[in-house]
């Protein structure tokens, strides 16, 4: 157990730190409101119109696609760094893994979800 001890120092250290740093913040800060500083910022532009405001599916299912696909990159990272030692059947599995991709791209495409409308 005593071989755990310097992770926990470094742990409470670190929450320590955290709270010292938001606390001395709240504290030392300067400390004057006024309307434009409360207000929601986003992209520098003033809100306008109602915050509730539905977006198209077609917005979460172009996010979703991108995380699938990008995935695939960090998959064919590490397979890259040991492919020599991998040989043919690592080359036999990866290929594989893009057919499949392949397969979901073109069902994705033909569905129409990567139309921009």
């Amino acid at each position: 157990m005593i071989d755990y001890l310097p992770i926990l120092a470094l742990f409470v250290l670190a929450v320590a730190f955290a709270f010292g740093t938001i606390l001395a913040s709240h504290l030392i800060g300067p400390k004057n409101p006024y309307r434009e500083k409360l207000s929601p910022y986003e992209c520098g532009m003033p809100p306008v119109g109602n915050t509730w405001e539905r977006f198209p599916i077609k917005f979460y299912i172009i996010a979703m696609l991108f995380i699938i696909f990008d995935i695939e990159g960090v998959f064919m990272i590490p397979w890259a760094v040991v492919f020599k030692r991998l040989g043919m059947f690592g080359l036999i599995e990866m290929g594989v893994f893009i057919a499949i991709l392949l397969i979901g791209l073109v069902y994705v495409w033909k569905k129409g979800a990567l139309e921009w409308e």
